[in-house]
C-alpha cells in the first residue's frame, strides 16, 4: 500500500510544465557553412614542405672481403623545395644490426639533393660500429641516394681500419613521406 502512495506522489511531481515553450528547431544560421575555398588548399603537385621520412632499412655490405647484410631503421627530417637548385636539405639518423657478424652500427648523416628528373642527392656523416665483445669503433661514410618511393643508397665508408661498401634501401610512404 505504501508503494502505491509513493507512486501516486511521484506522478504528481513529475508532471510536464505547460508554461515552458518547446522549440524543436535550432536557430537559423547567420551564414552558409564552408570548409575552405579552392584558393586555400595547396595544389597537389606542390610537394614543398618539411617531411619526416621513417622506415625500415636493409643493406648488403662488402666488409673485410666478405658480404654481410644489416637490418634496421632510419629516420630523416628534410626540407623539400622542388624548384630550388638545392631541392632537399636535412638530416638523418639510423641504426642497424648485422645478420652474420656481431653487433651493429648507428649513424647520423647530413642530406642534400636536387632534382635531376627525380630527386637525387648525397649524404655524409659519422658511423659508430658497436659489438658485444669489442670497443665502439668510430668511422664515417659518404653516399648517394635517389627518391623513387623507396630510397636506394649506395654508401662507402671507413670504420677503424676497415673499409666497407654497401647498397641500402629505405622504404617511405607518401610523397617524400608524411608532411610535418
Amino acid at each position: 500500500m505504501s508503494m502505491l502512495a509513493c507512486f501516486l506522489a511521484v506522478m504528481k511531481i513529475a508532471a510536464a510544465d505547460p508554461a515552458t515553450a518547446t522549440i524543436p528547431d535550432p536557430p537559423a544560421r547567420e551564414r552558409a557553412p564552408s570548409v575552405g575555398g579552392p584558393g586555400t588548399f595547396r595544389p597537389s603537385w606542390d610537394l614543398d614542405g618539411v617531411y619526416l621520412w621513417l622506415g625500415p632499412t636493409g643493406a648488403a655490405s662488402h666488409v673485410d672481403g666478405a658480404w654481410d647484410s644489416t637490418i634496421g631503421g632510419h629516420l630523416a627530417v628534410v626540407r623539400v623545395r622542388e624548384r630550388a637548385a638545392l631541392g632537399v636539405i636535412g638530416g638523418a639518423v639510423g641504426a642497424s644490426l648485422w645478420t652474420a657478424r656481431d653487433g651493429g652500427r648507428i649513424w647520423a648523416d647530413l642530406l642534400a639533393g636536387t632534382r635531376l628528373g627525380r630527386m637525387v642527392g648525397i649524404s655524409a656523416g659519422p658511423i659508430l660500429e658497436l659489438a658485444e665483445l669489442a670497443h665502439p669503433r668510430l668511422g664515417g661514410s659518404v653516399g648517394v641516394w635517389g627518391f623513387v618511393g623507396v630510397t636506394p643508397f649506395a654508401r662507402i665508408g671507413y670504420v677503424d681500419e676497415l673499409g666497407f661498401a654497401e647498397l641500402e634501401s629505405t622504404w617511405h610512404s607518401g610523397p617524400p613521406a608524411a608532411e610535418c
